[in-house]
């Protein structure tokens, strides 16, 4: 059985005296433990709306999500905020993810008692350290605020605070796109390693398909609310069936030969 499940799924936003916005409509993927699945699509495709659907962030119009075998849709609220601990989710911007009063001591451990309620003490620094070293940051910053770091390490520590509650599924939503690209493949390599290290099952969500093919098992293209494409990362680069994905392989920049 796949670990994620999402079957039909809707999100449709009623707007008055027209027809709703149908930003997620029949959306259905399968995504298997320890795979990373690439969501691309242009902005305005549907791709966050159906990220915060399945992390039942947003209530679905229809459809169902199931992970690890129990439908998310039909859980209470409180169910929910106590299943999420189990998949997590890194967003775009790690300055504007972050409590700017917080120190990286007070994210982690705040993030670390979700799961582990009673975590004090040296436990509690051996657990924040580790995270730490799990993501490449120096155990000197701790008591350092969001200001006080660059932009790849703000985002080493949104991706450290998303793996403090253990979680099996994790959903990236434009995680690079926001730093320079230099750094960019940094964290993807971070992203990569750390889905095998702790056999993680990830939806990695990007505008970028160059971006999309260097981490992803598979790819589903999404266009209008609707997956137009799905197929094995480097066969769908190869050999892309529908329209829309061969106009993002032709915007792709390519670096012309003037010699």
């Amino acid at each position: 059985m796949p670990y994620l499940q999402i079957i039909d799924l809707k999100t449709h936003f009623p707007v008055k005296n027209a027809d709703p916005i149908k930003a997620v409509d029949g959306v259905s993927l399968d995504i298997h433990q320890g795979e990373i699945l690439g969501l691309v699509g242009e902005s305005g495709c549907g791709k966050s709306t159906l990220s915060r659907t399945v992390m039942q962030l947003i209530a679905p119009t229809g459809g169902q999500v199931i992970l690890n075998g129990e439908e998310l849709t039909s859980l209470s609220a409180s169910e929910v905020r106590h299943r999420r601990l189990d998949f997590q989710m890194i967003f775009q911007d790690p300055y504007a993810s972050l409590n700017p009063r917080m120190t990286v001591f007070s994210t982690l451990a705040e993030a670390l008692r979700t799961r582990q309620p009673k975590l004090a003490g040296s436990d509690l620094n051996h657990a924040i350290a580790e995270l730490m070293e799990r993501v490449g940051l120096d155990w000197r910053y701790i008591r350092n605020y969001p200001h006080e770091f660059s932009g790849g390490q703000r985002q080493r520590i949104a991706i450290a605070r998303a793996l403090a509650p253990q979680p099996k599924l994790i959903i990236a939503d434009e995680p690079v796109s926001a730093l320079d690209v230099s750094i960019q493949s940094q964290i993807l390599n971070l992203l990569n390693g750390l889905v095998a290290e702790l056999n993680l099952t990830m939806i990695f969500i990007s505008h970028d398909l160059s971006v999309v093919r260097y981490i992803a098992d598979r790819i589903a293209v999404m266009h209008f609310g609707k997956i137009v494409e799905l197929g094995e990362s480097e066969q769908l680069m190869k050999n892309p069936r529908h329209g829309y994905t061969r106009e993002l392989l032709a915007s792709i920049p390519k670096i012309r030969d003037t010699a």
